[in-house]
């Protein structure tokens, strides 16, 4: 049965021109899903100059690379060695190369030459691949990796008549298990090298674990489906094309050794001077804020059991909780800005992700500033014009409760009411109407001064804290709507209460509170008589009351709509992605949503068969191929391109949570108890971001804290 290889090439090795010398060492992954197909992952290429000029041993080198790697991808790959890619002396189009490599070899030494082993006498073993290959290559590979697993790629462009697929090297043979494979597919898929700041790959959606569960169950055949255990291991392939920058970094880091400091540039030894100078103030700075913030924190909790700190609590709630959100976002800000997990930013997709997490507590503090100085200063500027304003539209705001009370009092809309219950309901709601009209003119000398506090307010600590004390202001001001809207509210919930009651009277039912159902029940005359007296005024008097709640009940709501409106454009400042939207418009290619396959053609390759006779001429510091019988194999080239996010999809499911309480059956339960009377919650502060918990450290630990941070955004 035929096999399957899958060969990811770098794109920069088409066009870098990196293998001026015959023979390179390939670097990278082999992975395997099944016995017939296999990947095999080229992160880069090395000489084996390099190799030998290194002062740790490759095996070394390559195990501390490897270690760096993320735990997913070292617990289903290795790095390792993965074979030679050599130029092909045979090629008419790289003789004057090889004849100028075969020159440079022996004036740089006889390393290949002297390193090479000994011919393999066993049948499956290949002699020109062994002979090809450096002892220390070889041990390194096969210790590290397990067993005899090895390539050997030639480089011959004269085959590739495509101009984009020029330079995509041949597979000459396959060693895998310490076998010689010959009868195999390939398919070269080209690759660009991920880079950070630049682009990655990415099977799925960026935010995957923000994507809402199917609220269609899928079908059992579908399920287990998915179950079956996938022939293609693309998570890991895309990891570990994903991770190649890194690895080439770490690799070469390793392999060359570290400048000294001597040999440090003046701006580079100033750079990290400033680095650390400005990490020392913004550490003690922000420890001030933070010594500061404690204090505030320990004297609110002294006086949380007293009776004015719950009642101010209560009224100033929705500023309480944002100014709650806004001290943790201060005070978590080295939280944020550190690494956890070193070992992930060896992965692009991985070091990306954590870089717009952090960055986004900053972004959403810096918009809601500037949003907040947007506001407060033209507030600021034209406070007497906007209290003027103010002072007018709670004039008009009286005047159409009065107008609105004298109007039901009479005969509103035709309707024929109660005039003696209208007379109380509507003289009571005028003596509150007229009673709070006359202490906000004492308030009216004060609201100049008030607006200039909410507009410095906005400016020192942003937008959202001046909407959420613009909300709390709305509240304290509409609290005699509220007092009103309750108390009809009550009187009306009783009327529809007590007509439920005896209308179950009458049909001979009764409700049983234990199982919470209407049983059937045998009434006396005498109940349905005073059943009968108690339902006739009730209905009569009915419709003067509903009047009465209606009219408060649309004020009301108009009130909570306006005040949940505002919330929700607080939480929608809180949950917006600034740092990837900007991102996005910049650079869309950061935000990759899936991949698909460029096929650019197909050609057929040959392989060796079992009896290969090659010969190496080391008197000359030169190796020869000789031509001899292959088998055919066919081999498909395909360049691997991405699909990108739209900036919906990339910043939908942030909004998720700003109405994650909304549905039909929470409208129908608001629905239903203003219907019936029945006293509705109040949202106020449910639609904002719970609040981080309250961080408590010493002043010290806090400044090492933010110093580390900073010093570790430097390196």
């Amino acid at each position: 049965m035929r096999r399957h290889c899958r060969l990811w090439w770098p794109k920069q090795l088409l066009t870098d021109q990196e293998l001026p010398s015959p023979c390179r060492v390939l670097l990278g992954w082999f992975v395997t899903c099944s016995p017939l197909t296999f990947d095999i992952v080229v992160a880069f290429t090395c000489s084996e100059v390099l190799l030998s000029s290194s002062n740790p041993s490759l095996e070394d080198i390559i195990h501390d690379t490897h270690g760096n790697m993320p735990t997913m991808l070292e617990d289903k790959s290795v790095f390792s060695v993965l074979g030679l890619c050599i130029v092909d002396p045979t090629s008419n189009g790289l003789i004057a190369e090889a004849e100028y490599d075969k020159r440079k070899l022996s004036d740089s030494g006889n390393n290949l030459a002297e390193g090479c082993t000994s011919l393999y006498k066993k049948k499956n073993e290949c002699r020109s691949c062994s002979s090809l290959q450096h002892e220390s290559l070889r041990k390194s590979s096969q210790s590290f990796f397990g067993k005899s697993n090895w390539v050997l790629l030639m480089f011959d462009s004269t085959e590739q008549n495509d101009a984009r697929s020029r330079g995509v090297p041949r597979l000459h043979h396959i060693h895998w298990n310490g076998v010689t494979m010959s009868d195999y597919d390939v398919h070269v898929i080209v690759y660009e090298t991920p880079s950070y700041g630049d682009h990655h790959f990415s099977l799925g959606n960026l935010g995957s674990n923000e994507e809402a569960k199917p609220s269609i169950k899928n079908p059992k055949w579908v399920d287990e489906l998915h179950k079956k255990k996938q022939f293609v291991e693309l998570d890991t392939v895309i990891m570990a094309i994903n991770c190649a920058t890194s690895a080439k970094r770490i690799f070469e880091t390793l392999a060359v050794p570290r400048r000294s400091l001597r040999q440090l540039s003046i701006f580079s030894m100033f750079l990290i001077i400033i680095g650390h100078l400005f990490s020392k103030f913004i550490a003690s700075f922000s420890t001030v804020v933070y010594i500061a913030l404690q204090f505030c924190q320990a004297h609110v909790k002294y006086k949380s059991e007293s009776w004015m700190h719950m009642t101010l609590a209560n009224i100033f709630r929705t500023a309480w909780i944002n100014i709650q959100i806004k001290c943790c976002q201060i005070l978590y800000w080295p939280i944020f800005l550190q690494d956890k997990d070193l070992r992930s930013r060896s992965c692009v997709e991985y070091a990306e992700k954590a870089a717009m997490h952090r960055h986004s507590m900053w972004s959403t503090l810096f918009v809601d500033i500037l949003l907040g100085n947007l506001v407060g200063w033209p507030l600021l500027h034209n406070s007497e014009s906007i209290c003027l304003s103010i002072v007018n539209f709670t004039h008009g705001f009286s005047t159409f409760l009065r107008s609105g009370c004298v109007w039901l009092m009479g005969d509103p809309a035709g309707f024929k009411l109660n005039a003696e219950l209208a007379n109380v309901l509507g003289i009571f709601s005028l003596n509150a109407i007229q009673i709070w009209s006359t202490l906000w003119i004492f308030v009216g000398f004060i609201t100049n001064y008030i607006i200039q506090g909410l507009a410095i307010l906005g400016i020192i600590c942003g937008f959202t804290a001046f909407a959420a004390m613009i909300i709390d202001m709305i509240v304290l001001a509409t609290l005699h709507v509220s007092i009103l809207h309750r108390l009809i509210s009550l009187v009306y919930s009783s009327q529809i209460q007590a007509l439920a009651a005896l209308w179950r009277l009458f049909s001979g039912r009764k409700w049983n509170p234990l199982r919470q159902r209407l049983d059937s029940f045998d009434y006396t005359v005498k109940q349905h008589i005073v059943g009968s007296l108690l339902f006739t005024p009730l209905i009569l008097l009915l419709p003067t009351t509903s009047v009465f709640y209606i009219f408060f009940s649309i004020t009301e709501t108009t009130i909570n709509l306006i005040c949940v409106l505002i919330e929700v454009i607080i939480s929608v400042i809180h949950a917006t992605p600034y740092v990837k939207i900007l991102l996005w418009l910049v650079r869309p290619q950061r935000f990759p949503s899936g991949i698909w396959f460029e096929i650019c053609g197909s050609r057929s390759n040959v392989s060796p068969e079992d009896g290969v006779t090659d010969e190496m001429n080391s008197s000359k510091e030169s190796v020869h191929l000789k031509d001899f019988n292959r088998k055919k194999s066919s081999i498909l080239v395909s360049f691997l391109h991405s699909n990108y996010l739209s900036i919906g999809k990339v910043s939908l499911p942030h909004y998720r949570s700003v109405l994650l309480g909304v549905s039909g059956s929470s409208i129908y339960k608001v629905a239903y108890g203003i219907v019936i009377g029945k006293r509705m919650q109040s949202l106020r502060g449910t639609l904002l971001p719970s609040p981080m918990p309250w961080m408590s450290l010493p002043y010290k630990e806090y400044w090492c804290l933010c110093h580390d941070s900073l010093i570790a955004c430097f390196r």
